[in-house]
């Protein structure tokens, strides 16, 4: 009798279907890992960039006090600070204090952790109320972009797309403040909330930082109503921003997935064409939206600093603005330096998730 081995199920390619997936899973790891080393250069380049420009432009204290204080005067108080010695000292020792988590003090004694942590809750507020925005605005205004293709419709959408992201944040945040604020008069023209309602935010035994849920914690629906209408302007205004270059994502993604095999083959069974683009067209349009989110995040932090400037939205890019205005170098290199953390780790949280929906990302 001859005996049989049972061979083990290979794919058309005659790998091993187990090695096959040994090797997407070590491609995976590589790949998160590679993604991960990656935020130590992009942090690093970032805050080594600003560290040279501030000093390039001279030091704070002469900026502030050169027309005050006689020569000898100003001088030892730059020695005090540090600000004459060699420019490679002052950067190995700001290093040094980053690696601790010791960012220095702002020009008047705070610390730079502190501004951090009181005015970043509201950056990140902001920023996930624009990305409500563009998801709201831009990817349905995309799916009808693509079903009307090549129409009146389309241009128009078109049109409307180029001026969302061509538009200067600023520019289209006094325009909404001018009509809305002033013309009609439905909502608040600056701030994150009006003085009564941030008092009695105050006064919740634990408060987050972010207006929202504090609203919400004090379960008075004045308070609550006054927050969410404090954010419709700065929300849209920076949303649009990026709503802009999903809406014409999602055109082009959509179009494209119509013209596939299986979508011709689900036409000529009869489905309408409105079907075709919200059911079979429509999440494999969203994969590209997925790996630019990342990118968008830096393009609404970067916009964040004219939007709370115009809306007075007191959060980092608010507090940047004043800071660069003073010129204190510590607190705008902490500043830049947090921005620059959440931007590289939201590009690595988005990669990944890109990396599970297509396995095409990490090869």
């Amino acid at each position: 009798m001859s005996s049989t081995t049972t061979a083990p199920p290979t794919t058309p390619g005659g790998a091993p279907r187990r090695q096959e997936r040994s090797s997407g899973g070590s491609s995976l790891g590589r790949y998160i890992a590679m993604r991960a080393l990656l935020i130590i250069p992009t942090v690093f380049i970032l805050v080594t960039v600003v560290f040279i420009v501030m000093r390039a432009t001279g030091d704070p204290i002469t900026a502030k006090l050169g027309d005050k204080l006689p020569p000898a005067q100003l001088a030892e108080a730059i020695h005090n600070a540090g600000y004459d010695r060699p420019w490679i000292v002052q950067y190995v020792e700001y290093l040094g204090q980053i690696f601790t988590g010791n960012f220095g003090t702002t020009g008047d004694n705070r610390p730079v952790v502190e501004i951090l942590v009181t005015y970043g809750t509201a950056t990140l507020e902001l920023a996930f109320y624009a990305l409500v925005v563009a998801f709201i605005v831009g990817i349905p205004l995309g799916m009808v972009a693509a079903y009307v293709r090549d129409r009146w419709g389309d241009a128009v959408l078109r049109v409307f797309a180029i001026l969302c992201y061509a538009t200067p944040v600023f520019f289209a945040g006094m325009l909404l403040k001018l009509v809305f604020s002033v013309w009609l008069g439905v909502l608040p023209v600056a701030g994150r909330a009006s003085t009564g309602s941030e008092l009695e935010m105050q006064f919740l035994p634990f408060s987050t930082g972010i207006y929202t849920i504090d609203a919400f914690l004090t379960g008075d629906p004045a308070v609550i109503g006054d927050v969410l209408r404090h954010a419709v302007l700065p929300a849209i205004a920076l949303g649009l921003l990026t709503a802009g270059v999903f809406l014409r994502l999602v055109r082009t993604n959509v179009i494209g997935t119509l013209s596939t095999d299986y979508v011709d083959a689900a036409r000529s069974r009869g489905v309408a064409e409105r079907r075709l683009v919200t059911k079979h067209a429509y999440r494999p349009a969203l994969i590209p939206i997925v790996t630019v989110i990342g990118l968008q995040i830096a393009l609404l932090l970067g916009g964040a600093v004219l939007t709370e400037t115009t809306f007075e939205w007191k959060g980092l890019g608010f507090m940047l603005a004043e800071f660069l205005k003073a010129r204190d170098f510590a607190a705008v290199q902490g500043i830049v330096a947090m921005l620059a953390v959440i931007v590289a780790l939201t590009n690595f949280v988005v990669d990944i998730i890109a990396a599970l929906i297509d396995p095409r990302v990490r090869y």
